[in-house]
Parts: C-alpha cells; sequence; structure tokens
C-alpha cells in the first residue's frame, strides 16, 4: 500500500520544487487520441540535458525523503516500502556503477531505462530522458535486461525487496518478464504512458513486445490493459509528485499522467474499438531476383486510422512482416518459382484479404570459383544497445543440415565456452542464416526477419567475447581469440567477412578476412556473396602482366595512366592475397608471391579483367 502523507506535509515538501504554472494544461480539451496528441504538444521540446546530466537530476528527482527519509538514493529496484532496505546507496558518485560493473545486488547503482535504449536505438532526446530513466541496482537493472514489465506466472529470480523475473502470464507474449512490486507498478506503468505520449511522432517505428508499432495506442491491449490496472491499483503517491516537480525543474517538462491520473482513462479507454479491416495491397511485383532472394515492391493498402504492416507470405507461409512498401525475401532455392502474396494489418491485428499473388523465378547459382569447404561466419554486429547479430553463410553446393552446428561464447575471452545454442533449420547454398539476438533494435535489423531470434546468452556477447562455430561440437569457425583476454576485438562496429574467403578458420584474421564496418551497419545481413573467380586466360591489349609465369614478383602495365585502376590478386582457393588501387599510374608491381596459381583481377569504371598467373 502507499503510504499516506498529510496535506501539509505534502505542501510543505513540494513547495521547493517548481510547480507546473498556471494553465499549463489549458490545451488538454479533448478526450482519447485527441487529448494524447494535444498533451504530447505540451510535453514535447523540453530541455535536453546530457546521459550523464542524469545523476545531477537524481539529486533532487530520487532522494528517499519518504520511507527511511535517510536522503540516500531512492531505488524502485531495491526499496522496501514495509521494512529495512537490503542496502542503500549514497548519490555521491562512488557507488555508482564503473567499469568494474557488479557481482552481487548492492554493489553499485546505475541508470535503468523502463523502456529499453536498445528500443530507440539510443538516440537522443529519449536516451537522457529523466521521466523514464531511474536510478537501480546494478545487479537488479541486468536481471530486468530488457524485458517487458508485467505480471510473472512463476519467478526463475526474486530480488531482494521481492521484484521478480520469469514466465508472462500476458496473452499473447510468452517470453521472460519482470514485475516490481507492488508499490512502483503504479510509477512504472505511468512513465510507459508519459513514454507513448512524449514520442508521439516517433513511437510508431520502434519494435518491443509491449508495442503495436502504432502512433495512437501504442500498446497490445494486453500489455495496455496491464498497465491500466497498476495505474489503478497504485495511484499517484507524494513521492511521484515530487519526481515529477523535480525533473520539471531540469528538464521544463512534465509527466501529465502523475499531474492528472484521469488522463489515462480518457486516453486509452474512450476511443471506440477499431474492428474495420484495412484493404489489401495492389500492385504487387517481383522485381529483381538472386540465386536466394526475391525483392517485392507494392502499392499501399489503406485503412480507415492507419495502416501499420504488410505480412509477407511465401508460398503460402508466413515470412515476415514489413511496414514499407518493398521487401526483400532471402533465403530461397536458386532456380526456383515461388509464390508471393500480403496481408495488411492495422494496429489492432485488423487483416485485409489477401493481395492478388506474384510469381518470380530465382536465378541459378553462381558458378566458377565460388564453392565452400563449409559453412562460415559472413557478418558479425557489435552494436549499440542490443544489437547483436550473427550472419553465416553456405556456398558448399548443398544445402546444409544446421542440426550438428551451434554457436558457443567465451565471456571476457577467459574460462570455458558456453553451454552453447543448437540451430535448427537447414542453409540452401548460397544463402546466409541470420542469428539475432530478439531484442535487436528494429532500425538495425529487425529481429523478425531472421532465420533464429533468440534470448540465448549466446547471443548476448560483447566485442569481447570470442564466439565460435561448432560442428559436432568441434570448433570449425570463430569471430575473436579463444583465451585472447578481456581486451575489445571488435566493439561498437560490424564485420563483414570479405568475398575472397571461402572457407571456415580457427584462427580470427580480422585484417586479412574481415571489412570493416561502423557501428550499427546492419544492411548486409541476410545475403553473402564470394568472389566470382574464373580461370580462363583473357588476352588483353589494356592490361598487360609479366613475366608469366613469374618467380614471385610482377609488373602489370596500364594502357592509360590518367585512369584509376584496382589490383586484387587472389589464390587459387580464392584467398584475396593483394589488392591496392592506383591513380595516375602507368604500372603496378606485386612481390613476394609465394609458389602456386593466382587469379589477378583489374579493375577500372570501364573494364574488369581477370587473368591467370604462375609463379614458379
Amino acid at each position: 500500500m502507499k503510504q499516506i502523507y498529510s496535506l501539509l506535509f505534502l505542501f510543505l515538501f513540494t513547495a521547493g520544487f517548481a510547480q507546473a504554472p498556471d494553465g499549463y494544461y489549458a490545451n488538454a480539451t479533448g478526450t482519447g487520441y485527441t487529448l494524447k496528441t494535444q498533451l504530447y504538444n505540451i510535453i514535447k521540446d523540453h530541455t535536453v540535458l546530457s546521459y550523464g546530466d542524469l545523476y545531477v537530476t537524481y539529486e533532487t528527482s530520487d532522494i528517499d525523503n519518504f520511507f527511511e527519509k535517510d536522503g540516500s538514493v531512492l531505488d524502485m529496484y531495491s526499496e522496501n516500502p514495509a521494512g529495512t532496505d537490503p542496502y542503500i546507496y549514497s548519490i555521491a558518485n562512488t557507488q555508482r556503477c564503473g567499469s568494474s560493473g557488479y557481482a552481487k545486488e548492492g554493489d553499485c547503482y546505475n541508470r535503468e531505462h523502463i523502456i529499453p535504449q536498445s528500443v530507440f536505438g539510443e538516440q537522443s532526446p529519449m536516451v537522457s530522458d529523466a521521466h523514464f530513466i531511474t536510478p537501480t541496482d546494478g545487479k537488479v537493472n541486468g536481471i530486468r535486461n530488457n524485458y517487458p514489465h508485467s505480471v510473472v506466472a512463476t519467478a526463475t529470480q526474486t530480488t531482494l525487496n521481492g521484484s521478480k523475473l520469469g514466465e508472462s502470464t500476458t496473452t499473447g507474449y510468452t517470453g521472460p518478464v519482470f514485475e516490481p512490486i507492488d508499490e512502483f507498478k503504479g510509477d512504472i506503468a505511468r512513465m510507459y504512458f508519459y513514454f507513448a505520449t512524449r514520442y508521439e511522432n516517433t513511437v510508431a517505428g520502434y519494435n518491443y513486445p509491449m508495442f503495436n508499432n502504432s502512433t495512437n495506442k501504442v500498446f497490445t491491449p494486453a500489455f495496455l490493459n496491464q498497465l491500466l490496472a497498476w495505474h489503478n491499483q497504485d495511484p499517484v503517491s507524494a513521492r511521484e509528485i515530487a519526481r515529477n516537480n523535480a525533473i520539471y525543474a531540469r528538464q521544463n517538462n512534465r509527466n501529465p499522467f502523475i499531474d492528472h491520473p484521469e488522463y489515462a482513462v480518457s486516453v486509452w479507454t474512450t476511443e471506440p474499438a477499431d474492428t474495420e479491416a484495412p484493404t489489401a495491397a495492389t500492385n504487387l511485383a517481383v522485381t529483381t531476383t538472386t540465386s536466394n532472394s526475391a525483392t517485392l515492391t507494392w502499392t499501399a493498402g489503406t485503412d480507415n486510422i492507419a495502416v501499420t504492416g504488410y505480412d509477407v507470405y511465401v508460398n503460402g507461409t508466413f515470412k515476415s512482416t514489413e511496414t514499407g512498401l518493398t521487401a526483400t525475401v532471402l533465403g530461397l532455392i536458386p532456380s526456383t518459382t515461388y509464390s508471393f502474396y500480403l496481408i495488411t494489418r492495422d494496429a489492432e491485428r485488423n487483416s485485409s484479404l489477401a493481395s492478388i499473388p506474384a510469381e518470380g523465378t530465382t536465378i541459378a547459382a553462381p558458378t566458377g570459383g565460388t564453392t565452400a569447404s563449409g559453412i562460415f561466419f559472413s557478418e558479425y554486429v557489435e552494436g549499440g544497445g542490443n544489437n547483436k547479430l550473427l550472419e553465416i553463410a553456405n556456398f558448399t553446393g548443398a544445402t546444409v543440415d544446421l542440426t550438428v552446428y551451434s554457436i558457443k561464447k567465451q565471456s571476457n575471452g577467459a574460462g570455458a565456452w558456453g553451454s552453447g545454442l543448437a540451430l535448427t533449420g537447414s542453409i540452401n547454398t548460397g544463402s546466409a542464416y541470420v542469428i539475432a539476438y530478439n531484442l535487436a533494435a528494429t532500425t538495425c535489423y529487425n529481429p523478425a526477419s531472421a532465420n533464429l531470434s533468440t534470448a540465448s546468452t549466446e547471443v548476448q556477447y560483447n566485442g569481447n567475447d570470442p564466439i565460435g562455430l561448432f560442428k559436432n561440437d568441434v570448433l570449425i569457425d570463430i569471430i575473436g581469440t579463444f583465451n585472447g583476454g578481456s581486451a575489445n576485438f571488435a566493439v561498437d562496429e560490424t564485420l563483414r567477412r570479405k568475398a575472397s574467403i571461402s572457407a571456415p578458420n580457427t584462427t580470427f584474421k580480422k585484417t586479412a578476412e574481415w571489412d570493416l564496418y561502423a557501428k550499427d551497419i546492419c544492411n548486409g545481413l541476410g545475403s553473402h556473396s564470394l568472389a566470382t573467380l574464373s580461370n580462363v586466360d583473357f588476352d588483353s591489349n589494356e592490361f598487360n602482366i609479366y613475366p608469366n609465369p613469374s618467380n614471385g614478383n610482377i609488373k602489370i602495365n596500364f594502357e592509360n595512366s590518367n585512369e584509376k585502376y584496382s589490383v586484387q590478386v587472389f589464390s587459387i582457393l580464392g584467398q584475396k592475397v593483394f589488392e591496392k588501387e592506383y591513380t595516375n599510374s602507368s604500372s603496378a608491381a606485386v612481390n613476394n608471391l609465394q609458389k602456386g596459381v593466382y587469379l589477378v583481377k583489374i579493375k577500372n569504371d570501364n573494364k574488369s579483367v581477370t587473368k591467370k598467373l604462375i609463379v614458379n
């Protein structure tokens, strides 16, 4: 139960903080989603502070003047309203979590985003908005992870103040949820309502189990009902009022659902139910195909409120949900005809009739130097927040059964491999298989489009956690160095296997085998290609290589020294051993090649010539 405070105490406590000025909510005159938009216009454009400034805000917004009244940090995940707190934190920075992290409850505190950072890609101003970011124990913050808030059926973990992690009771969601103690359920519900209103202009694009990808309703029906129940069962407290005032003094905006709890009921319970189905998409067409993919385009369907997405079906089987007017379907078989159709959806999951189908045929699998000795890691994303994604490619010339393969992680480059994530299904030759952490941000890659979307700890890796690909429990490929220590080898970056690499490798060679991309570059996932090499000896007067055969040192003459040329040298197995670009040069030198047969590829804007080279 909430503690009861006298009106005199409440007045004395809040008098020192800024209050909502007269007329602050003067324009909040509507009901339903009209009211929500009016509130958005009132609270948007707040003063944006830095992420570090949150700790300054907490000095006035999150101090315990209500329970122990000892001036310690008021942490919803450790506060015990009915007795002694299991531990307390001073607001001083000495008890904040640093690089050393935490091992148990009570070690340190940090900042908890009630709506996880990964949902909005760690973007400003959301990333530092104190109205939904609270100080919490570091260990419990880690236990909560990025799971939704709801009621737990059976707890798998219980914190020292009684908060729980466990199986969800929420209809339509079977993953883990985090349940706070009763004292703070309403507080958390009103933080969700604030977020849905303050970020009304962007929230439809955020992927999270609690959200329905709409601008107005924002939440799925089951999660909304749970939040409204918490809002009603746990009324606004003096602590929330004081926190709202303190944040207003810093950010210059307020949480309207604390000032006016009745707004939540008006916004989310007075709108009539939407039962009208959208219309089907039209003009569905297959615009391009590769050996393992097909690109679709279409004209939008319509809805009485708004279309929120299109379910893509391939040969009658659901494949993915898209929010735009184009989709690339991956994992197809070469030289095969497929039938595609769409179902249009709205925020209430009302569905249209199927669109008129479109057919497309994939092209034949590539040949000539593109056969690999085994499947291998082809892409690795270690991005912001929960953006952790892996890709495995198959160029063996045959479909590969994945049931004998697994992914394992070694934490911090020390100790034993993890228990492993068993893979399922198969990979067609010429195809890629994407494994996604299920809470990855859709701004990077939609986990629903992955072949395997999972909450496994094996894909909750950091840039110093080696990742291994195992076949029958034998390591065949690796990203990072096993027992390489805690130093980062790939943090906040994307690695993509070079097109010249066609085999797995149990030794990680970052420079030689991987191309490096910036943080959260995810647009290459789902498709990979090898360098298409030919052993045909082209005869071209524009380029000349001599001597050939060679002792390992060659010279390449260019006909036009005013052009830009690229020279690549590949071993007969497809490994790139040399690459360099030349501008305003009449020749290039390649030295110290070992004995063997090589393919030399020379390109400029107009030509591409491949020549065979023999080194004796």
